[in-house]
């Protein structure tokens, strides 16, 4: 298992394709995790209640002992996750609002749980510091979850959201240019075709972007 990193300045990243070994995170190409204040690493801290650390591994196997369907975390391409970030995730998903106890009584947990649905952060997002993600959210391309927000429900691409619970603040771009960026999708490009257009990229011209893409890409 690889050794979480140590964050020697608030400015270090780590891909968190080094950082992952749980068979229940997927992750895309470039996506970072920026954890010097967040003083925790990021699976077994950001993430949390997913089974398929080593620890848990050894202590039971919810797949094989119960039949549960776990869910998962799928995190997209160059997806930015700061510090404090909490991912809540499907392992404590035994208290039942609508039963008399939401008390997890061993005896039962077999069949009081209950899962939620992958967790899926789309490529392009930025999790601000502090926020908090429930189970079996997903959070769409393009979009930004303001520091210390509690997001409760989906996120539509290119959407800026914050506050406890998580609301819309405003769309990034007019619903045209979103409808362009979900079509030329950049961040599935090669490493080499993102280059040449880094300088597109990072502007706010997204028609000459999206001529780019279709000049260039879809050739």
């Amino acid at each position: 298992m690889n050794k979480q990193p140590i964050f020697e300045k608030w400015s270090d990243t780590v891909e968190l394709k080094d950082l992952v070994t749980n068979p229940l995170i997927e992750v895309g190409k470039a996506s970072y995790y920026s954890g010097y204040y967040g003083n925790q690493s990021f699976e077994d801290g950001c993430v949390r209640y997913l089974w398929g650390d080593p620890k848990t591994k050894q202590a039971f196997n919810p797949i094989e002992d119960f039949g549960w369907r776990l869910d998962k975390l799928i995190i997209g391409n160059y997806v930015c996750i700061a510090g404090g970030v909490t991912i809540l995730m499907g392992g404590n998903h035994n208290h039942h609002p609508d039963w008399i106890t939401v008390y997890p009584f061993v005896s039962h947990v077999e069949k009081s749980y209950e899962p939620k649905g992958n967790t899926v952060i789309k490529s392009d997002a930025w999790i601000g510091m502090n926020a908090m993600i429930m189970p079996g959210i997903t959070i769409g391309e393009g979009a930004i979850i303001a520091a210390g927000s509690v997001v409760v429900k989906d996120v539509s691409p290119y959407t800026i959201v914050g506050g406890n619970p998580a609301r819309v603040i405003k769309k990034r771009f007019s619903e045209a240019e979103i409808s362009m960026l979900l079509e030329l999708r950049w961040f599935d490009w090669t490493e080499k075709q993102i280059e040449a257009a880094k300088d597109l990229l990072m502007s706010g011209t997204i028609s000459e972007l999206h001529n780019y893409y279709k000049k260039y890409i879809l050739r």
